[in-house]
């Protein structure tokens, strides 16, 4: 299948448009910026949007950060407000205050707090500069669920959900964006590694197989298959038992 990154561009935009039409007249859109392809390419959505005065970009760093200088380059780009929110103080408090209990710290619980905290810190500023705040998910992260569930798995619209990691890129062409925010390997900015080590597969081969079901390595097809059934609970909405009585 060819994709037409210029008509889902626009498609997309208009979409945005008309969300906020409908569920948030007048309202800004909040990003969470962490200088990464996907980040960048949802703001510069909104911006093309919503126009540049009505999107807020918040960095959140957990200390010092590598790749802030991204976050500082796209939102000089776009010339959009912005704030930086450090998050560490509020990270090694919390879990200061749950290791006084004598509960063991998990490495998970290391590396998912950061995104979740940053979640609960856009919706501070969204309901403070009259927001809604945007999902940055892709298809690929969404399908393998590389993502940290009340972090950044949500959000009030998901505009960039349907696409994958190249057809996001090619998106970020079609919007102009310097390349070097569209291209970068993508990282967690958690763990030092990039998302592509921590899946041990490629987003390349990962997006050929959800777009053609062709893979040539059984071993990944397989641990592909297992994370998209073992991470269906991030994607749909929360098991609520239904009482009849």
């Amino acid at each position: 299948m060819n994709f037409d990154a210029n008509k889902a561009k626009n498609a997309t935009i208009e979409w945005i448009r008309q969300w906020f039409e409908k569920n948030g007249f007048g309202c800004n859109a909040i990003i969470g910026i962490s200088g990464g392809k996907d980040s960048s390419i949802a703001a510069a959505l909104c911006v093309e949007a919503l126009g540049k005065d009505r999107v807020i970009g918040v960095m959140m760093p957990n200390g010092d950060q590598s790749d802030m200088d991204m976050a500082v380059l796209l939102v000089n780009h776009l010339e959009i407000e912005n704030y930086v929110v450090n998050i560490k103080g509020a990270f090694d408090y919390l879990l200061n205050q749950i290791s006084d209990t004598g509960i063991e710290i998990s490495d998970n619980t290391r590396i998912n707090l950061p995104p979740r905290l940053r979640m609960s810190t856009l919706y501070a500023v969204a309901q403070s500069r009259n927001g809604r705040v945007i999902n940055t998910s892709n298809l690929s992260e969404d399908w393998v669920g590389y993502s940290t569930q009340y972090g950044d798995s949500v959000g009030d619209m998901s505009p960039m959900s349907s696409f994958t990691a190249a057809e996001i890129r090619a998106i970020g062409r079609e919007l102009g964006l310097p390349s070097i925010l569209v291209d970068k390997v993508p990282s967690d900015g958690l763990t030092g590694k990039t998302d592509e080590d921590r899946l041990g597969f490629t987003y390349e081969v990962l997006d050929r197989y959800i777009r053609t079901g062709e893979i040539d390595d059984l071993d990944i097809k397989n641990r592909i298959d297992e994370l998209h059934e073992r991470n269906q609970f991030k994607l749909r909405f929360m098991d609520c038992f239904r009482y009849e009585g």
